[in-house]
């Protein structure tokens, strides 16, 4: 289901400094979070969303979010942004 979601989707992000962006211009409708990042890394994200009512979804892993975004790598947060 979460490959299915972001292969539908045309405006995303990955990774947590192109998230960070989108989430301070208000661009973010749902934000994908690792469960097994590190969560000094994920603080403020997680902290944004919950002052800005941003829809918040975990993911097991880094891998499966990474694979689920189309690269090969893991990464700890992902976004679906509104359309622009």
């Amino acid at each position: 289901m979460l490959d299915e979601t972001f292969k539908n989707v045309k405006h995303k992000t990955v990774g947590l400094k192109q998230t960070q962006r989108a989430l301070e211009k208000g661009l973010v409708r749902r934000l994908f979070i690792a469960k097994d990042a590190e969560p000094h890394v994920l603080r403020s994200v997680v902290e944004w969303c919950a002052n800005h009512n941003v829809e918040r979804i975990e993911v097991q892993t880094m891998k499966e979010l990474g694979k689920a975004c189309g690269i090969e790598v893991g990464t700890a947060v992902a976004a679906i942004l509104v359309d622009q």
